[in-house]
């Protein structure tokens, strides 16, 4: 490298170094607002299975740490829960997105969710955090009596005679209590601990269920009251009549998108769920792609945001 370009390389790394230092001044408005505030994460989508994207995450949820947030990432898993079905030969079926969940299903989603997904999205945020001493802790609905759920039950309308059926999804769940006592202790601890949870709760006579990654979100962030409630999925947001990502909306207009056919497919459980945690007491919800770098950094720390936020009414 000859002066010259040894002239402006040094030039525009000063440039970088100056756009850095304006671009975290610009946070610290937004800093300060998520300061010791409890933010949950749904973690989930095909990006979990690429390493260097799930790594960015860790990282990114790390940093949230170090910057005063309390994160509490609730996890999915349904593409493992797919492959390892199918590497058993077993075929999978779903109603309403929820997959239909034999006992032998249920023990192969147990083990995925809670053993091998759980604990190494954990294992990433301890590794991005050992130097800080920010530590992932691998946990399910069923410690502590986190989680408490029912059986799920959906009908459907059969096209002929137009008589409702129920449909029996098998072990699949839906929260009825959540006791958030252990997750607020870790928080509150002087360790820094950042709880990494499995969608698996427990039925009051002692029956696992498999659960909603989203709903379980949902429940828990309400239980915690939490400031922000951030679900990561493979879209950029909420997209409307035109076409366009919607930036930001109120509970009503989200239930008006259902209403009208706008929000469609997968999106409408989603909205669902943000619609049940704002009720439940969530400031807002988030619906941000996971997949984009920094996402969840974009969305808290910036005055664009990163996806669509769903609010109380006024």
């Amino acid at each position: 490298m000859d002066e010259t370009e040894r002239q402006s390389a040094d030039r525009a790394g000063d440039a970088q170094g100056w756009d850095t230092a304006k671009t975290l001044a610009e946070a610290l408005p937004y800093i300060q607002i998520y300061d010791r505030k409890t933010v949950v994460i749904k973690y989930g989508g095909h990006a979990m299975g690429e390493s260097a994207v799930a790594k960015q995450f860790a990282a990114d949820v790390v940093l949230l740490k170090l910057m005063g947030v309390n994160p509490v990432v609730v996890h999915g898993g349904g593409p493992q829960i797919s492959a390892m079905l199918e590497k058993a030969g077993v075929k999978s079926s779903f109603v309403d997105g929820l997959r239909v969940t034999d006992a032998d299903t249920m023990q192969v989603a147990e083990m995925v969710l809670s053993g091998a997904v759980n604990k190494e999205i954990a294992h990433w945020i301890t590794m991005a955090g050992r130097k800080a001493d920010v530590r992932g802790i691998g946990l399910s609905g069923k410690d502590a009596g986190l989680l408490t759920v029912e059986k799920t039950r959906r009908t459907r309308k059969d096209p002929d005679s137009m008589i409702e059926h129920e449909v029996d999804l098998g072990f699949v769940g839906e929260p009825t209590r959540v006791d958030p006592k252990l997750i607020v202790r870790l928080l509150e601890s002087d360790a820094d601990w950042v709880p990494v949870i499995a969608p698996i709760g427990v039925a009051d006579d002692g029956q696992t269920f498999n659960v909603n990654a989203d709903t379980v979100a949902g429940a828990l962030a309400g239980s915690l009251n939490a400031k922000r409630m951030l679900l990561l999925t493979d879209v950029p947001g909420v997209k409307g009549a035109d076409g366009e990502i919607i930036r930001q909306m109120t509970v009503g207009e989200a239930s008006k998108l259902i209403e009208d056919g706008v929000a469609t497919g997968g999106m409408i459980p989603k909205l669902q769920t943000a619609m049940a945690a704002v009720r439940d007491g969530v400031e807002a919800v988030v619906i941000l792609d996971g997949r984009r770098p920094h996402a969840m950094l974009v969305e808290l720390f910036t005055e664009h945001g990163a996806g669509t936020l769903v609010k109380a009414e006024g």
